[in-house]
């Protein structure tokens, strides 16, 4: 008999609000806070869903140079609410550092908990890996590894626990700090003085704390809301999509928007892709576009490729689509902000990777192994510079012809339009195309 349920004339439950999420889609650094901070003029909520204070996102407000590492950078909006999800790791040391302020509403009851201990702990397996296999990962020794390896283990304390009995709580940090003093002998822990610490900021983050997923839920099933999600890292050092092992610990991929929020997929609106108009990278690891000459130096010195959170010089090089495209393959994005295009100003001729080759093969693929990735051989067009300042330009048609042809080549080998064009760090100097 019929039940009835798969009749097509059966409702569907209503959607409610769609989130709008900016999410990088190079190795990180591609002005992902500015895109943020222009969506967050009229957003009524803004959202962190993974990575952990190893972010660093500048804006520039009114010559205000503002950076946040936890906390969103939408908040620069007084009327604005943060949100930092359960996908997120905590320093509160460093949550309050930025300052937060109990009109900010961090529902991080389910975030895992980032102790000094594990930032120790980053420190001294970089040294080990240095000295072992000769070369390190190049993380921010921030703890995000060691937080997130906790918490896959199943042995990682949770925001929630440090707000439950402090008695119970203080056993099994006690418990997780003796489980890292046995793996790591030359680590030192005051145990009494780091509890002590914690319990002060038991008090100061109470009221800031909620229940995450029913948080989440009224906000997407209650009245309109604008609600903006900012992707912390990028695509290419996503922990499954990356390169491998040289990423970060969790997704920044649009997947992680949903686990690290507790909502589904369906309240997903636009996806915005943040490509600079080179690529950079901060650390070691694959980056076939890399200019080690003048190039390359140019960039960096034009472009201040200097990293917020760790204060390392970036490695430059010329725009690779190889790597838009994939990330696009992954987080569908339904528009692209191109940034610092100002920054290619005065170069005669300017080059693109459009593929890559691998013992003389063209791959229709983007190689997740490292030591092939070190190997291919990037496919460029050459494209004619523009010898000319864009920074004044407030419109697509005040660029000259062949930055605007920089921006429609783009746009046609990815496959997905350009929205944002910036010239310069001002909020003021992001061109909107539609």
């Amino acid at each position: 008999q019929n039940s009835g349920n798969d009749s097509p004339s059966r409702p569907r439950p209503p959607v409610g609000n769609r989130v709008t999420v900016v999410l990088g889609a190079q190795w990180g650094d591609e002005g992902k806070g500015k895109v943020v901070d222009l969506l967050a003029q009229d957003a009524d909520m803004v959202c962190r869903c993974q990575g952990g204070n190893n972010a660093g996102h500048t804006v520039v407000v009114d010559s205000v140079e503002y950076d946040f590492h936890l906390l969103p950078s939408g908040i620069i909006n007084p009327k604005v609410t943060a949100f930092i999800g359960n996908g997120v790791v905590i320093h509160l040391p460093g949550l309050f550092e930025e300052g937060v302020d109990k009109t900010f509403v961090c529902p991080l009851s389910p975030s895992s908990a980032v102790f000094d201990f594990h930032q120790a702990v980053d420190g001294v397996q970089e040294q080990q890996r240095q000295e072992q296999a000769g070369k390190n990962l190049g993380t921010t020794k921030k703890g995000i590894g060691p937080v997130y390896s906790a918490k896959a283990a199943r042995s990682g304390l949770r925001i929630c626990d440090l707000l439950a009995d402090f008695t119970q709580f203080s056993e099994r940090y006690k418990v997780l700090a003796q489980q890292y003093k046995g793996m790591y002998p030359t680590l030192v822990i005051d145990i009494e003085g780091e509890l002590d610490k914690l319990k002060d900021y038991v008090e100061r983050i109470k009221p800031m704390v909620r229940d995450g997923v029913h948080y989440m839920y009224e906000a997407l099933h209650g009245p309109p809301k604008k609600i903006l999600v900012e992707g912390a890292n990028a695509a290419l050092l996503d922990i499954d999509f990356g390169t491998y092992p040289f990423v970060t610990s969790s997704n920044c991929t649009v997947g992680g928007v949903c686990t690290g929020l507790g909502m589904p997929p369906q309240n997903v609106g636009e996806v915005y892709g943040v490509v600079k108009a080179y690529t950079t990278r901060v650390g070691i690891g694959a980056f076939p576009s890399e200019q080690s000459n003048d190039i390359g130096q140019l960039l960096q010195t034009r472009g201040k490729e200097v990293g917020v959170t760790t204060g390392r010089k970036r490695r430059c090089g010329w725009l690779d689509l190889v790597l838009i495209k994939y990330a696009h393959m992954i987080n569908g994005f339904t528009a692209l902000a191109l940034t610092k295009l100002d920054i290619l100003d005065v170069l005669a001729e300017i080059k693109v990777g459009v593929a890559y080759k691998v013992d003389n093969q063209t791959i229709p693929h983007f190689p997740a192994n490292q030591e092939v990735l070190h190997r291919v051989e990037v496919q460029y067009e050459t494209l004619p510079g523009w010898n000319s300042d864009t920074s004044a330009a407030r419109s697509f048609d005040e660029l000259p012809e062949n930055a605007q042809k920089y921006v429609r080549f783009v746009e046609e080998h990815v496959g997905v339009p350009v929205k944002w064009i910036g010239v310069g760090k001002s909020r003021e100097s992001m061109i909107q195309l539609f």
